[in-house]
């Protein structure tokens, strides 16, 4: 914004009648970009300075008439000058009373009550309304009746390290040199091995009809986390990374929008949460008992809760502690998801999933 410039004594057309040296006396008495003359003119009065302009203008010889000189009213009435400095006043704070606070806040405080009242009263309502309905049988659900699985992943190499200065999810591909520091084999660290197991699981018709009853994974660390059968995991290596980086160090992720824990770390042993009528089935290459896993599913009873667990490692072989019995599936060494893939088909076809 420009500041404003003195009010000037003659018109744009009284340049024409003066000569040169007036004009050049008129620039300099005139306000000008030059800090010098633009201080000059804040120290002047306007009434000292229209009388020097007129004492410069009536000894001028190129004046031929006295129209041009100011009247004595237009010299008498105060003129614009430059101001130093405009700053307007900081606007102070508003000082609310304490009291009005206080207040404000214990009416928010009962409205919050009051509504948790009617919420509460609502439920009890609506529980007696289904305790007055004892007439109406209530239908079971399909699902509670039918044989469902549960799969455990044992040994999955799922390790949190700090790298520089951010924690990581280990793996063979990226951290080969900082494994070898630490007196380690990148081998052994092979994440993408339960990444594969899992999604092979929860993206089979098995899955989606609803016979998984709950998925468990065991890492090398002996921390054992659980995985709902409705959770989506992330197809890319790197965002499942990212996932399982925030299970391990907050033990739990949560749906988004909802109280659900999609993924938790719970407690071991894991026995204490299969169901009592369940058969524990583990898969190894090195068993002796070689079996068509389709004959096999074929002769359990559908009264039976199958527990499948295999190993999601790279080398090795799972631990026979609570599993009832151990076979092979296949005369050559197979991958976890393809040992799966082969379960879930026997039960497919079992239980006539198409």
């Amino acid at each position: 914004m420009t500041k404003p410039r003195p009010i000037g004594l003659l018109s744009t057309n009284t340049h024409s009648v003066l000569s040169s040296p007036q004009r050049q006396l008129l620039v300099y008495l005139s306000p000008c970009k030059n800090y010098r003359s633009r201080s000059l003119c804040r120290r002047r009065s306007a009434l000292s300075f229209n009388w020097v302009f007129c004492e410069a203008l009536s000894h001028s010889a190129a004046l031929s008439s006295a129209s041009l000189l100011p009247s004595r009213k237009f010299l008498s009435e105060p003129r614009m000058v430059w101001p130093y400095a405009i700053k307007g006043r900081k606007r102070k704070k508003e000082n609310y009373d304490k009291e009005e606070i206080e207040q404000h806040i214990k009416e928010e405080e009962a409205t919050k009550k009051v509504r948790t009242a009617s919420v509460t009263l609502d439920e009890e309502k609506a529980e007696e309304v289904v305790h007055e309905l004892g007439g109406i049988p209530i239908v079971p659900s399909d699902q509670n009746n039918k044989a469902r699985v549960i799969f455990i992943l044992e040994k999955a190499s799922l390790e949190v390290a700090k790298v520089g200065k951010s924690y990581q999810l280990l793996n063979s591909d990226d951290h080969a040199n900082f494994l070898r520091r630490n007196n380690r084999n990148p081998a052994d660290y092979r994440p993408d091995i339960a990444h594969q197991a899992i999604l092979a699981i929860l993206d089979s018709p098995l899955n989606k009809s609803g016979r998984l009853q709950a998925l468990y994974v065991r890492t090398e660390k002996g921390v054992l986390f659980e995985v709902k059968p409705h959770v989506r995991i992330p197809r890319t290596y790197k965002r499942f990374s990212g996932i399982m980086l925030q299970l391990l160090q907050k033990l739990s992720i949560t749906a988004v929008g909802k109280r659900e824990k999609l993924l938790r770390v719970i407690k071991n042993p894991v026995t204490q949460y299969l169901p009592i009528n369940s058969r524990k089935i583990g898969f190894s290459y090195s068993s002796d008992k070689l079996v068509d896993m389709r004959d096999y599913v074929a002769a359990v009873n559908n009264d039976v809760n199958l527990v499948f667990v295999v190993g999601a490692m790279a080398h090795g072989k799972i631990d026979k502690e609570y599993v009832d019995d151990f076979i092979a599936v296949s005369g050559y060494p197979l991958s976890a998801a393809c040992c799966i893939s082969r379960i879930c088909g026997a039960l497919e076809e079992k239980w006539k999933i198409l």
